[in-house]
């Protein structure tokens, strides 16, 4: 599938894999529609894309957790920008890595509000114009943790359960209107994500990479671009995407070199 023209939407697409996932789309001459938290770093995304690709963008300042304000920030997109082709679910985070025992409920909430509730908020905005019109594609990032549990991952991983449930049950809501609904769901990926996760903490967040070559963000992004441009009558419904040395969400080969 040719995606020159195209309206993409990403969400989180500030850093990490979702300013690789608008590259992408930007190099295939498509129209981004960037939405994250952090307008300027998002603006800046934005402006590199478009000095690098000549691309359209329009960028919208949006914590998708704020139902009100994800319906009000799509209400108001521009006369043009408002029929959106290609949905990628992207905003999403971990808190914390403690045994539910001794979990703290303001991570478990934030998790909770961002990976489950802000995505059904973006995709309820979106898809009905998707049915309507009888084409468009919601691709969902997933996570191995969506696959698997492990140790003090308790919650993350229930979202990430609930996403990839998600996936399968929009699949067959949607079934017979010519939209299609995938996941890509990585294993390790060096991003922000365990910065995130140990609240800032730098030394305990490089740890995890320590000894290994961990997925990229363009990798990922490769992924979903591949999801993207199969031929309408073919859907990849869900994508593991697994570093080398990572057979499992805790098994992984460190070298000690």
């Amino acid at each position: 599938m040719d995606l020159s023209g195209k309206t993409v939407l990403i969400t989180g697409a500030s850093s990490g894999i979702g300013s690789a996932c608008a590259e992408s789309f930007a190099e295939n001459g498509s129209r981004l529609v960037l939405a994250a938290r952090r307008r300027d770093r998002l603006d800046a995304v934005a402006a590199g894309i478009e000095k690098r690709y000549g691309a359209q963008t329009l960028t919208v300042s949006l914590d998708v957790r704020d139902r009100t304000a994800v319906e009000s920030a799509f209400a108001a997109l521009p006369h043009g920008w408002r029929e959106i082709d290609i949905l990628v679910n992207n905003a999403g985070l971990a808190r914390g890595l403690a045994p539910l025992q001794e979990g703290e409920i303001e991570d478990w909430e934030e998790m909770i509000d961002t990976n489950l509730k802000g995505l059904l908020y973006v995709t309820r905005a979106v898809l009905p114009g998707m049915v309507e019109r009888g084409s468009g594609h919601v691709i969902n990032i997933g996570s191995i943790a969506g696959h698997e549990v492990y140790p003090a991952g308790n919650v993350y991983c229930a979202t990430k359960h609930a996403v990839a449930a998600l996936t399968r049950a929009t699949g067959i809501d949607t079934l017979g209107t010519g939209v299609r609904v995938s996941s890509v769901d990585p294993g390790m990926v060096e991003t922000e994500f365990s910065l995130v996760r140990f609240h800032g903490d730098a030394q305990r967040a490089q740890s995890v990479y320590t000894g290994l070559e961990p997925l990229h963000p363009e990798d990922v992004a490769e992924a979903v671009v591949f999801c993207a441009t199969r031929p309408a009558h073919a859907n990849v419904r869900e994508m593991v995407l697994m570093p080398t040395a990572q057979a499992a969400a805790v098994h992984a080969f460190r070298s000690e070199s």
